[in-house]
């Protein structure tokens, strides 16, 4: 516990500081008095999930809000409530730049026109109306045309009248603006993939290049403004730290060059996601009305500092939840709780998404469904950086079992083995040789026993059978036409046979050659009476064939090198279905093979091991098989194992709940790891289905869905994985 204390420790002062060690402090221009011009529209749905009609109260407040901060709103139509703005503005002395909404539907634009011209005669703070806004960029009138309304509307108001559009349209359309009192230029340096570094240079170059165009005309920077959440543009990245800079930068440097300017926006919208996911958050408030920086004085940081300290939290329980019970060395218990510490960040960040963003239902649905599948990611996350850390820097592995660590062995009994082969339509060439491999032990005292089962072809048992009259009384032949229950069934139907004084049973696969010191140097460890299992290595015979031969067989060696090593420091193997002793009063004290899996092997260790009994393992090989001969074969096996696994959860998930006393601690830790490690490959397919079911929400409804805080840990994830591999390889294999 000391080691993991001094670990937890350290990790969390070099984690702390990467938090807050690393915090931007720039030092921006203060900016006193009010800025000049606010975008503000509050008369879109104010709430995401039901889209609620913003209200008198909510119009009211958003103007009680912009009152201490600016001299002028600008307002984008006239339409519903925003008509009420002028007034309710001229009530808090705000001047309004009046907006009116151009689209493609004549009705809507003449509605737009007549309330906006009634608006201006009746109310003094109107200083100036916008015709349409970005009409020209959205195509969605011609140039002609809307020159005809900013000639109209000219006419009828005493006020300048302009229309808003992008810089480059200005320059493209020239005549224009020579029918506007003056320009009102956009220049979004965000939408144009320019860095936070550049953002002010260049709005600045671009609205110079408008004024030397344009010598004679009066312009002003309309629209300005830099977004504090939402996907990256290239080079433009957005957050709340780099649009305090820009945003002030931006006032303290029009104020110097003498530009007119409004910011965009005043509230942040966040039903605008038709721009993705960052349209709702350009304003220089929240939704809410709390301001998201301040103008004088150095910027805080509160969210780095509520991720930094959850973090920080999640990282402490972490390690110390993973590590309490047992006793790993310092290098072991520091790697460990470094990488805890790192994975806890990418934890932090997306488990505070919803706190630091507007969710719709289906950014809100993405993220609850996100957070039920980072548990289980994050547990196989946890085990592969463990196992990492323990291969690595941990203590050399002390309980595998080596013959030549045991010379008490040359005096322990020598029970009887009962050798069982069971055979399903194989090749006879391939089983007789098994059995040839089984006749060479040198074992004093086993027998064989060949369980030929569903197998109609007798091409495929009769050679076999006399290969077993052949080898003596010692090889027994038993064929099952028609056997349920697979290879448990024929497993059980065999145990009548089973000679009486058999103490061990032996299971091999039927293309298994064994080493003829297989028994003779894994049956001392029965000497113990807790062991019930002994489990040797797979190993293949033909594992240099093809590139995918190599790739299967070196997966092979890696569980068996790697995991099954592991495993077994804490008494937690995986039984597999050859290459296994059992004795047999403990498999009959469990009940035999059962039938409702089909993995048996493995259940019957798990059963093993919660009647209390212990299991043995080695690394040295004993046996060698034959690989799945087609990439099909081995898909099939692997769904048989995963299959085989979830059929187990079904029937042992009681086992592994925290009150549990059948198992040890580190016994649950490994199954359940080992189950989700399969059972996320079904759910990666499932999650990859779901995210193309999803598409045409984003298309069609402009659903959000959150572009930060999964793929963090994903990413933390995949590199654990590439991580595990490459080291444990390295080290193992």
């Amino acid at each position: 516990m000391k080691n993991v204390f001094a670990a937890a420790v350290i990790a969390a002062v070099l984690h702390g500081l990467a938090w807050f060690g690393t915090l931007e402090t720039p030092v921006l221009p203060d900016i006193t008095g009010k800025v000049e011009s606010l975008s503000f529209n509050v008369g879109a749905p104010r709430e995401v999930w039901f889209g609620r009609p913003a209200s008198l109260r909510d119009v009211t407040h958003a103007l009680d809000v912009v009152r201490p901060v600016a001299h002028t709103i600008r307002t984008y139509t006239v339409s519903g409530i925003q008509a009420q703005v002028p007034a309710l503005a001229k009530q808090r002395g705000i001047d309004v730049m009046l907006g009116l909404w151009l689209g493609r539907d004549a009705d809507a634009n003449r509605q737009e026109i007549e309330t906006a011209v009634n608006l201006v005669r009746k109310y003094s703070n109107i200083s100036a109306v916008v015709v349409g806004n970005e009409t020209l960029l959205r195509e969605d009138m011609t140039e002609s045309a809307l020159i005809d309304i900013i000639r109209e509307v000219r006419t009828r108001v005493p006020v300048p009248v302009t229309t808003g559009e992008t810089w480059d349209r200005w320059l493209k359309h020239r005549d224009l603006a020579e029918e506007v009192d003056f320009l009102a230029v956009h220049v979004l340096p965000y939408w144009e993939a320019i860095g936070a570094a550049n953002a002010v240079g260049y709005t600045m170059e671009r609205f110079r290049q408008i004024r030397e165009t344009f010598p004679e005309k009066r312009a002003m920077i309309a629209e300005f403004g830099w977004p504090s959440r939402g996907y990256r543009n290239r080079d433009a990245g957005p957050d709340p730290m780099t649009q305090a800079t820009i945003i002030r930068e931006f006032i303290a440097e029009a104020a110097r060059q003498g530009v007119s300017y409004n910011l965009m926006e005043a509230f942040d919208q966040p039903w605008k996601t038709m721009e993705g996911s960052v349209g709702p958050y350009w304003g220089v408030f929240d939704r809410d009305g709390t301001p998201k920086f301040s103008l004088a004085g150095a910027v805080g940081q509160p969210e780095q500092w509520r991720r930094g300290i959850l973090a920080l939290i999640l990282g402490a329980v972490m390690t110390v939840l993973w590590l309490a019970f047992r006793r790993p060395t310092f290098g072991h218990a520091l790697a460990m709780s470094i990488a805890g510490n790192a994975l806890a960040a990418a934890v932090a960040v997306a488990l505070l998404y919803p706190f630091e963003n507007y969710l719709n239902f289906g950014s809100a649905f993405a993220w609850g469904l996100g957070m039920l599948l980072m548990a289980p990611l994050t547990l196989v996350t946890l085990g592969k950086l463990d196992e990492v850390a323990e291969v690595t820097l941990g203590p050399r592995p002390v309980r595998l079992w080596r013959i030549e660590d045991h010379p008490e062995a040359a005096a322990a009994p020598r029970p009887k083995v009962s050798i069982q082969v069971p055979a399903c339509r194989e090749n006879p060439d391939m089983l007789i040789e098994t059995l040839n491999s089984l006749a060479a032990l040198d074992y004093p005292d086993f027998e064989a026993v060949v369980i030929v089962n569903n197998t109609p072809d007798e091409r495929l048992w009769r050679p076999v059978e006399a290969r077993c009259a052949q080898l003596g009384a010692r090889f027994k032949f038993l064929n099952f036409p028609k056997i349920d229950g697979f290879k448990a069934g024929a497993l059980t139907a065999a145990m009548p046979y089973v000679a009486s004084d058999a103490e061990i049973l032996a299971l091999i696969d039927a293309d298994y050659v064994v080493a003829a010191n297989w028994l003779t140097d894994l049956i001392p460890a029965f000497a113990d009476p807790k062991v019930a299992m002994v489990q040797a290595p797979q190993d293949h015979r033909d594992g240099e064939g093809s590139v995918l031969a190599r790739c299967m067989n070196a997966e092979y060696t890696g569980f068996f090198d790697i995991g099954m090593v592991q495993r077994n420091e804490t008494d937690a193997i995986i039984a597999h279905g050859t290459m296994l002793l059992v004795r047999r009063a403990a498999f009959e004290a469990v009940g035999g093979w059962s039938s409702d899996t089909i993995t048996e092997d493995t259940e019957l260790g798990l059963r093993l091991y919660e009647a209390g009994f212990a299991a043995r393992y080695t690394r040295r090989r004993y046996g060698w098989g034959l690989l799945p001969d087609t990439y099909r074969a081995f898909k099939t096996q692997r769904h048989r194992w995963a299959y085989g696994a979830v059929q187990i959860v079904r029937k042992h998930w009681r086992h592994m709940l925290p009150g549990a006393k059948t198992l040890t601690r580190d016994q649950k830790l490994h199954y359940v790891t080992g189950w989700l490690h399969w059972l996320s490959d079904a759910v990666g397919a499932l999650a990859a289905v779901i995210n193309l079911a999803w598409v045409p929400f984003v298309l069609f409804v402009g659903v959000m869905l959150p572009p930060i805080p999964f793929p963090l840990p994903i990413l933390a994830a995949f590199a654990a994985g590439l991580l595990h591999c490459v080291l444990l390889y390295v080290a193992r294999v």
